[in-house]
């Protein structure tokens, strides 16, 4: 009976697999602060190249700021 039960389950196993690693990856790069540090970057190069305008820039820099905060917070707090 566990043969048939895991006949059936696999696919179900394979979805709740790439769920888990999905979210593994999203974790990282949102508590990445290399990743963040190479957004604003980018952004700023962006911005002085004007692909984006002033207000743009201001709203995007303040959530990778943010993002910035919260990573360096939560690191603070493992320690």
């Amino acid at each position: 009976m566990f043969l048939i039960d895991d006949i059936f389950l696999a696919p179900l196993k394979g979805v709740i697999w790439i769920g888990k690693k999905i979210y593994e990856v999203a974790e990282k790069e949102f508590s990445d602060e290399g990743l963040i540090k190479e957004k604003l970057m980018e952004l700023q190069l962006n911005f002085e190249l004007d692909q984006i305008n002033e207000e743009e820039y201001n709203r995007q820099e303040k959530e990778l700021l943010a993002r910035l905060d919260a990573v360096r917070k939560a690191k603070e707090e493992e320690v």
